[in-house]
C-alpha cells in the first residue's frame, strides 16, 4: 500500500503542468547591495507582487565590491529561472571599466529580463554659494566655470561613483574645469555640500529633494534625458545646455533584472511578463513614486540593447575620469 501511495503521488506530481511545478520552487532574487536603499526596497515590493504568478520569491542581500559579488553569484548560477539578480548601472555599465578585474562579463554571462526603474540624479549647488556667485541655471554655471577655471569644486561619493562620472561628463562636454573632491559615500558628499565645503554635486534626486524644498540646496537641472515627474518644472541638463555642448547629456541611476546566461526563452518571457505586470500595478507605482523612482519596464530585447548602449557610454566616461579600482 505504501508503494502504491508513493506511485500515486509521483504520478500526480508528473501530471501537474511544468509551470506549476516551477512556481512551487522558491525563486532567489539577489540584491547586490545592503538592505534599505531604493533598489532593495523596490526588489522587496516586486517580490510580493509576483507571488501569485511566480510563487515565493526570496530577496537575498549579497553586498560587496560595488555590487560585483552579488552579480557574480547569478552569473554562475544554474539557468533555470530560479536565480535572478537586480543588477544596476554600476554592476553592468560602470564596474566593467572601473575594476581592473571583474569576475563576470556584463553581456556574455547574463540574460536580460527587464529594466525595472530609473532614478534621476540632479545637479545641485549650495544655496548660499549659488546666491553669492549669481548662479541660477546651467548656463550661469558654465559661464562662471569658464571665466574662473578651477575656482569651483564638486563633491561625489567617491572615485568612480555615479556623481563623479556625471561631473566628469559635464566637464568634458561643457569644456570647463572643476576640481573633484571625493568623499566616503553619497551622504558624506551631501553633508559637505550643505556645509559649503564643496559648491556642486550631482546627487540622487530622492536624497536631495528635502534640502531642495527647504531652500538649502538650489537645483539647476536633472541629469537624465527626460524630466523627472517628481519635479516636472526642473529642466534637464540637455535642455538647459543644448547650445553649450551638453545637448546629449544623459546620466542616471537605473536597475533591472537579469538571469544567468543561456536562460531558456520561455522562462525569460515568463519572468518578464510577471515583473512587467507587477510594475504596471497602481499600488507599486505609488510606492515607487514616494522614492522618486520611475518604473521603466521593457522587453528583454529592449533591455539588452539598453545595457549595451550604457556599457559603451560609460567606457568613455570612466576612461576619461582616470578612476580605477584594484
Amino acid at each position: 500500500m505504501r508503494r502504491r501511495a508513493a506511485l500515486s503521488l509521483l504520478a500526480a506530481a508528473a501530471a501537474r503542468p511544468l509551470h506549476a511545478q516551477q512556481a512551487a520552487r522558491p525563486t532567489r532574487l539577489v540584491v547586490p547591495y545592503p538592505p534599505g536603499g531604493p533598489l532593495d526596497t523596490v526588489a522587496r515590493a516586486l517580490a510580493e507582487r509576483v507571488r501569485d504568478s511566480l510563487g515565493l520569491v526570496i530577496v537575498e542581500n549579497r553586498p560587496g565590491a560595488g555590487g560585483n559579488i552579488g552579480a557574480d553569484l547569478i552569473a554562475k548560477a544554474v539557468p533555470d529561472g530560479h536565480s535572478i539578480v537586480m543588477g544596476a548601472v554600476a554592476t553592468h555599465a560602470i564596474n566593467p571599466w572601473l575594476y581592473r578585474q571583474l569576475p563576470y562579463d556584463p553581456l556574455r554571462d547574463f540574460t536580460p529580463i527587464t529594466l525595472v526603474a530609473q532614478v534621476p540624479n540632479v545637479l545641485v549647488m549650495n544655496a548660499d554659494a549659488a546666491a553669492r556667485l549669481n548662479i541660477a541655471s546651467v548656463r550661469d554655471l558654465v559661464a562662471y566655470a569658464k571665466a574662473h577655471p578651477g575656482r569651483l569644486n564638486y563633491g561625489s561619493g567617491g572615485n568612480g561613483s555615479a556623481g563623479h562620472l556625471a561631473g566628469e561628463m559635464f566637464k568634458s562636454q561643457a569644456g570647463v574645469f572643476m576640481v573633484h573632491i571625493p568623499y566616503a559615500g553619497g551622504n558624506a558628499a551631501q553633508l559637505a555640500l550643505l556645509s559649503g565645503q564643496v559648491d556642486v554635486t550631482f546627487d540622487n534626486l530622492a536624497s536631495a529633494a528635502a534640502n531642495i524644498k527647504s531652500g538649502r540646496l538650489r537645483a539647476l537641472a536633472v541629469t537624465t534625458a527626460r524630466r523627472s515627474s517628481a519635479m516636472a518644472d526642473l529642466p534637464t541638463i540637455a535642455e538647459s545646455g543644448s547650445s553649450l555642448g551638453l545637448g546629449q547629456f544623459d546620466v542616471g541611476t537605473w536597475f533591472g533584472l537579469f538571469g544567468p546566461a543561456r536562460l531558456p526563452s520561455d522562462v525569460t518571457q515568463r519572468l518578464n511578463k510577471a515583473f512587467v505586470d507587477a510594475l504596471g500595478s497602481a499600488e507599486l507605482r505609488s510606492r515607487m513614486a514616494t522614492l522618486m523612482v520611475e518604473p521603466s519596464p521593457t522587453t528583454p530585447e529592449a533591455f539588452s540593447r539598453f545595457v549595451q548602449a550604457e556599457l559603451k557610454k560609460y567606457e568613455k566616461v570612466v576612461k576619461a575620469s582616470g578612476a580605477q579600482v584594484d
